[in-house]
């Protein structure tokens, strides 16, 4: 089986290292490279074939978001967000800068790694926490969501995928094929101008993409 490749930018020698040796006792991964700020990880990224780029934010030189916004628009890579930072204002500037995931470092090694598998597949991957705090704001903010383009069909749909259902449950709860829910979903992306569910997500929740 082909090994995923990781790539870690974080300015800290410890969680460096750290993650390193996670990753290295473990076959179905391999680390191309280590940054310790974000123009380093443009340059890893650009020099070393990576499959997943781990980046951190509040970094010195530049900073993961501005480095995730160059690596996405080079297309050198998928983005994990991997911070001590769930600020809203945050999280939502690295999703609009094509962030496939945003994960809060308290997590397991297994449960990152699972992650990792996660976006390297397609899917992408916020956060409970993270998702709590933007349903939360959702409270003040949901009114700028518009929903003038969409059927009632999708917005049931666009409803439990903020939930953080999946395309089966969704199926299951709505009575339809989860083939015709990815159909919906499709439609619902184009309409909303939005490039991922969970960006689809923030969209509905705050009004913001």
């Amino acid at each position: 089986m082909e090994k995923i490749r990781v790539i870690i930018a974080d300015d800290s020698d410890f969680v460096r290292d750290g993650m390193r040796i996670i990753f290295d006792v473990d076959d179905e991964f391999e680390v191309t490279g280590c940054a310790s700020n974000g123009k380093e990880a443009l340059e890893l990224a650009a020099s070393q074939s990576a499959d997943v780029i781990l980046m951190d934010i509040q970094m010195p030189v530049m900073d993961g978001i501005e480095a995730t916004g160059e690596i996405v628009r080079q297309n050198l890579g998928k983005v994990l967000i991997l911070t001590t930072f769930d600020d809203y204002d945050l999280v939502n500037k690295a999703l609009k800068n094509g962030a496939k995931g945003y994960l809060i470092k308290n997590h397991a090694p297994e449960t990152l790694k699972q992650m990792i598998k996660s976006i390297h597949q397609g899917v992408n991957v916020l956060d409970e926490k993270v998702f709590t705090r933007f349903t939360d704001q959702a409270l003040h903010t949901h009114g700028a969501f518009d929903t003038s383009l969409l059927t009632a069909r999708e917005l049931d749909i666009i409803k439990e995928i903020a939930g953080g259902m999946t395309n089966k449950e969704i199926a299951e709860k709505l009575f339809i094929s989860e083939g015709t829910i990815k159909n919906h979903i499709s439609t619902i992306l184009d309409k909303c101008n939005c490039s991922h569910r969970t960006q689809l997500a923030v969209y509905y929740l705050t009004g913001k993409r």
